[in-house]
């Protein structure tokens, strides 16, 4: 077995698309995003995203327009955005589509529904969301503008922070 100071299977560095490195190392904390009742939820991983104060507050957040998630916010005009911690490292992974969740993805955690869809248990935060307007494309992301209906905040240990394609531990 040989070991790599880098990914083997990475574009090489003058074939890697210059935005998305820029991207990479602004870095942010990842949060989890659901949608949904019983087995018409979705869910995907987030990490492009930013609140806005105001009344209404405002969620603002970058997402895959072919996702599940986009279309269960569409359907259902609301979500729940939960703060993801250390050790829920696999559990974005396997939301992002990284990993794999035998079962599914609402399998590896335990939920609790809310008036927004499915909430993670053990999450240092969470919010509950309503859809502010339509969403549209800007480059090629979906713009989800989601005005905050609900708040809980815990005691945070170590956030989950991503940058430059990989979990940075606190």
């Amino acid at each position: 077995m040989t070991i790599h100071s880098s990914h083997p299977f990475a574009d090489p560095e003058h074939e890697r698309d210059a935005v998305r490195r820029l991207r990479g190392r602004l870095g942010g904390t990842v949060t989890l995003w659901t949608a949904g009742a019983g087995p018409a939820r979705a869910g995907l991983t987030v990490a492009s995203l930013m609140v806005a104060n105001g009344e209404p507050a405002h969620v603002l957040a970058l997402v895959d327009p072919d996702s599940d998630l986009a279309a269960t916010v569409e359907d259902t005009g609301a979500c729940v955005v939960s703060v993801l911690e250390w050790p829920h490292r696999d559990l974005a992974e396997a939301f992002a589509g990284l990993a794999p969740a035998p079962g599914g993805v609402f399998t590896l955690g335990s939920w609790t529904d809310t008036d927004w869809g499915p909430r993670l248990e053990g999450a240092s935060a969470w919010a509950g969301l309503r859809q502010a307007g339509e969403p549209c494309e800007v480059g090629w992301s979906l713009l989800l503008d989601m005005t905050v209906e609900h708040v809980e905040l815990g005691e945070e240990s170590a956030p989950l922070v991503h940058r430059r394609g990989r979990y940075v531990r606190p």
